[in-house]
Order: structure tokens, then C-alpha cells, then sequence
């Protein structure tokens, strides 16, 4: 099943945290990606912040910058390419019309 998604759309992908690294940053495991990612920990909500442990799974937004046939790249900071079956859309982009 493929969504109705495209470039410039807010969508969500689902990480898992593998471990905290200091109390700024934890490393995540994105589905469908080979690369752990580093995050900064007080880009989410105190209570994410504070609470946040190995093996708990986190929501990343980004904006959809390409699309290739079943893959998604995402703007999380870095570039992340999964399949866009791992994607939630959250808001659509809306072009300017006159």
C-alpha cells in the first residue's frame, strides 16, 4: 500500500531508542535504515526528555524532500531514506494558488 504523499509533506516515522548518550542526545534505530542516528533528546517534550529509555519508541517529523518509487527520503536532520510503507502522513503540503 503506498500513500498519497509528496515532496514538501510532513510525514512521521517511528524510532526506536537504542541508548542515551549524554542528557542532550540518545542514539535512535530508524526502521528500514542501516545507520544509527544521534539525536538531541530536548528536541521532544520534557516529559520525553526525562523519561526516555532504552527500547522505548519515539516519532521523528520531518518534511519529504524526495521520492522514489517505495523509498521516502525525510529531512530529520540528517537525511533519512526508508520505504514509504514506514511513513505516517501528518500534514500536507499546500501549494500557493491564484
Amino acid at each position: 500500500m503506498t500513500l498519497a504523499i509528496g515532496v514538501g509533506d510532513l510525514v512521521a516515522v517511528t524510532a526506536t531508542v537504542r541508548r542515551r548518550i549524554d542528557d542532550e542526545r540518545v542514539s535512535v534505530s530508524v526502521a528500514n535504515y542501516d545507520c544509527q542516528q544521534s539525536i538531541r533528546s530536548y528536541d521532544f517534550a520534557l516529559s520525553i526528555r526525562t523519561k526516555v529509555q532504552r527500547g522505548d519508541q519515539i516519532e521523528l517529523a520531518g518534511e519529504v524532500t524526495r521520492i522514489d518509487g517505495e523509498t521516502v527520503t525525510i529531512d530529520l536532520g540528517p537525511l533519512v531514506t526508508v520505504e514509504i510503507d514506514t511513513v505516517r502522513l501528518i500534514e500536507r503540503s499546500r501549494s500557493v494558488r491564484r
